[in-house]
């Protein structure tokens, strides 16, 4: 292609890295990053952890300062929105009918807080915006009464953010404990004692029956009074660009393992990619941070024609009062996955590893740092087939770097 167009449709995280390596990478292309929202791209775990708490400055989540995009020749529209896509003519349509041709689309639209069916959803506070971190810090005052609906990532992390700054908080949650579906009861329940311990009121095993922004009545008969109320209830990808132009789409826009579309010049990423993933050997959607940051490159490699693929291990991290959380890899949902602790989980300073089978398929390290990079190997080693001794893996006195060879 000569001088190409790359749209990219999302300006958060995923496009912003996309963007930042086509130019690297593309010569004179033309790229045009398009993002609904009026802010520039910006990193999201800040908005449920440092924000929240006061610690890190308003502006720290941006991924470039304001310059960086005019001095990078990146053409980056706030506030538009993208209507449709023409394949055909190799277009999209904005909100005000202006149509922009490429070359080749990024789709990178993320995804969307769910709503609780019934309840005004406009009166109640999410957790996905910029704008809705400053709206939930503007309410968290010591007595605030802050009630959250869902014990998942973000509750727990607002939850913790709110006590330190002096809010009651009641955590309103379906099944018997937090986390529950992801880590399983054993290291649920650290979550549980650890918010406990900060007098986080759970109410486990309980349905909403009617919600306002000031009043939450419960299946049980319970109601709970409230300043403030959270919907922390997950979220779905935002694939209705993908349906309108008639890609695939199943739980996210169906992808290969280098993030193309089943239309050659059409590629996803992020939250919205349902990926292909080479080394798990089934499709999996990612929601976190470091598939952003890292997908963003790949999937500008894949549209400049390079033989890329897509095969990093699921990351996450959390932080919540004094603990300190990484993860890696994937626990096949159903899959019944035996559990080995490394360390001490009643000091919260521990390493945990999910195995099928003899093999590790997932590790969590809890205030035990510098270890991540050995916990993958171990993964990868799995992948290979091998096996390892559980009594090796939960004794701290032998190195985990022995254990990968």
């Amino acid at each position: 292609m000569d001088d190409p167009t790359f749209v990219i449709v999302g300006a958060g995280l995923a496009g912003a890295k996309a963007a930042e390596t086509l130019r690297a990478e593309g010569n004179a292309c033309r790229i045009v990053l398009i993002g609904a929202e009026t802010e520039r791209p910006y990193e999201r775990p800040p908005l449920s952890k440092g924000l929240l708490l006061g610690t890190a400055e308003r502006d720290s989540p941006f991924v470039h300062d304001a310059g960086w995009y005019a001095a990078h020749d990146v053409e980056l529209r706030t506030g538009t929105t993208v209507t449709g896509i023409d394949r055909a003519a190799h277009a999209v349509t904005l909100s005000g009918g202006e149509q922009v041709r490429y070359d080749r689309l990024l789709l990178a639209t993320g995804a969307s807080p769910r709503a609780l069916p019934g309840a005004d959803m406009e009166r109640l506070l999410t957790l996905r915006t910029l704008a809705d971190s400053d709206r939930i810090g503007a309410v968290l005052q010591p007595g605030t009464r802050l009630v959250i609906v869902g014990a998942g990532w973000i509750g727990l992390e607002v939850a913790a953010a709110a006590r330190q700054r002096g809010a009651s908080v009641t955590v309103v949650e379906t099944a018997a404990l937090p986390l529950q579906r992801v880590l399983g009861d054993q290291l649920a329940t650290t979550f549980a004692d650890l918010h406990r311990e900060h007098d986080v009121d759970f109410r486990f095993g309980a349905k909403v029956q009617e919600l306002t922004e000031h009043r939450i009545a419960l299946a049980d008969g319970t109601t709970l009074d409230a300043d403030a109320v959270l919907i922390a209830v997950g979220v779905r990808p935002n694939t209705e660009l993908a349906e309108q132009a008639g890609l695939p789409v199943d739980d996210g826009v169906l992808v290969d393992h280098s993030l193309r579309t089943d239309d050659p010049d059409i590629f996803a990423v992020g939250d919205v990619a349902n990926v292909d993933h080479p080394l798990l050997r089934t499709r999996i959607r990612v929601e976190h941070w470091a598939n952003a940051l890292d997908g963003g490159p790949v999937a500008a490699r894949a549209m400049l024609g390079r033989d890329v693929r897509w095969d990093r291990l699921p990351f996450f991290f959390t932080d919540q009062y004094d603990l300190g959380m990484e993860y890696a890899g994937w626990v096949p949902p159903g899959t019944a996955a035996d559990v080995v602790i490394r360390g001490d989980l009643e000091a919260r300073e521990f390493i945990a590893f999910w195995t099928v089978g003899g093999r590790v398929v997932a590790g969590m390290n809890v205030n035990v740092w510098d270890i991540n990079d050995a916990i993958q190997a171990l993964i990868h080693a799995g992948l290979r087939g091998t096996t390892i001794d559980p009594a090796a893996l939960a004794d701290s006195d032998t190195p985990l770097e022995d254990l990968a060879r």
